[in-house]
């Protein structure tokens, strides 16, 4: 009998709840949690995970720098490829012979456009 009366007067497990929560906070929030040993015990271990959290952050700040600059480099890329073709396709226009002959007209030059076709010339090799 004696058992249960001990047992109600303990306070009951959700009554214990809330002051442990409280406990807890104020350890917390006074720093004394900092002292125990579980906690002294765990130190390099928290060390540890605190490397590989600035580890990774590191990792995927440089990741983002690196896509960011392909990104870049793909839109440069694509101008430039653009830029060939026009400035090729420019070339190819003024190379023809016609433009040629016009713009030599309006620099106001001498040369004229040949109309006869090109000879070839043989030379016959002399045995000694």
């Amino acid at each position: 009998m004696s058992d249960n009366v001990e047992n109600n007067t303990e306070p009951k497990a959700s009554e214990k709840i809330p002051l442990d929560k409280k406990k807890i906070l104020r350890e917390f929030l006074d720093g004394s949690v900092l002292t125990k040993d579980i906690f002294i015990k765990q130190l390099p271990y928290i060390f540890f995970l605190t490397f590989l959290a600035g580890v990774y952050i590191t990792n995927r700040y440089n990741a983002e720098k690196l896509v960011k600059q392909a990104s870049k480099l793909q839109r440069e890329i694509s101008d430039l490829r653009s830029e060939s073709v026009a400035i090729a396709s420019e070339l190819m226009f003024l190379s023809n012979q016609t433009q040629v002959a016009k713009l030599l007209k309006e620099k106001g030059m001498d040369l004229k456009e040949v109309t006869v076709a090109p000879k070839k010339i043989v030379i016959k090799k002399m045995d000694n």
